[in-house]
């Protein structure tokens, strides 16, 4: 079953069960999800986007959310904070198991020998193929990090 199935199926079940607020969030993410299908509609194209572009949508909503969650939390707004981490914990029920750090930095290897990179110059080719293979699996904002030091940067 596609995401786009599942999604579906949340919202009726969050329907029948009269769950308000995961609804809401579902039905967030269904508007997001629409609003990419309609962005990237061409002429010769309506198809919607795929379910990796999906993952990687999910991955921007999360990262916004735990931005919203630092500033919430620094602001003295808890209630608002935990309300973002509901919807965080919503969006990962969508998602594949999230590689943890080391698989992550033995992932980063395999691409960097698979490439060849040899410095920092070679990092645009190395993030690509890992976000070509990791999408929705893998932090790619810890990833630049950890493939910068193994490049030889900082």
């Amino acid at each position: 079953m596609g995401l786009r199935d599942q999604l579906n199926t949340a919202v009726k079940e969050a329907m029948k069960a009269r769950d308000q607020k995961r609804l809401g969030t579902l039905r967030l993410i269904q508007a997001n999800i629409k609003d990419k299908d309609i962005a990237g509609r061409t002429e010769e194209s309506r198809e919607g986007i795929s379910d990796d572009e999906i993952l990687a949508l999910f991955g921007k909503l999360i990262k916004s959310r735990e931005d919203s969650i630092a500033l919430y939390e620094k602001g003295g707004r808890p209630e608002l904070a935990q309300a973002e981490k509901d919807e965080i914990a919503i969006l990962h029920e969508f998602m594949p198991r999230q590689l943890d750090e080391t698989e992550t930095k033995a992932a980063i290897a395999a691409v960097v020998a698979e490439t060849g990179a040899a410095s920092l110059k070679d990092m645009g080719k190395v993030m690509a193929a890992l976000k070509e293979r990791y999408t929705g699996t893998m932090d790619f904002g810890k990833a630049g990090a950890m493939v910068k030091a193994q490049l030889g940067g900082k």
